[in-house]
């Protein structure tokens, strides 16, 4: 079997049936940061490649969910948020 098709497995057990609510729901936890990639591949049945490009569309049509506050300081790089 191809390196690709290793996520698409279930445990051994078969094919994972790439539905739409397998997808939402791995698009879902890679946005609220539940799942990370290899996980949400295998849990909607894609390889990498297919998660990353189907989760770039999702990225383009959702809203961010959480709002940077306008008094945040940004730091330099290398610079420690709390110096001793």
């Amino acid at each position: 079997m191809s390196d690709s098709k290793t996520n698409q497995q279930d445990n051994g057990n078969g094919y994972v049936k790439t539905t739409p609510e397998n997808v939402k729901e791995a698009h879902e936890g890679l946005f609220h940061a539940t799942m990370n990639l290899p996980a949400a591949a295998a849990h909607c049945g894609m390889t990498l490649k297919q998660m990353k490009l189907t989760f770039w569309e999702y990225l383009k049509y959702h809203d961010q969910n959480f709002e940077v506050p306008e008094n945040s300081s940004s730091l330099s790089w290398g610079e420690e948020s709390c110096p001793d």
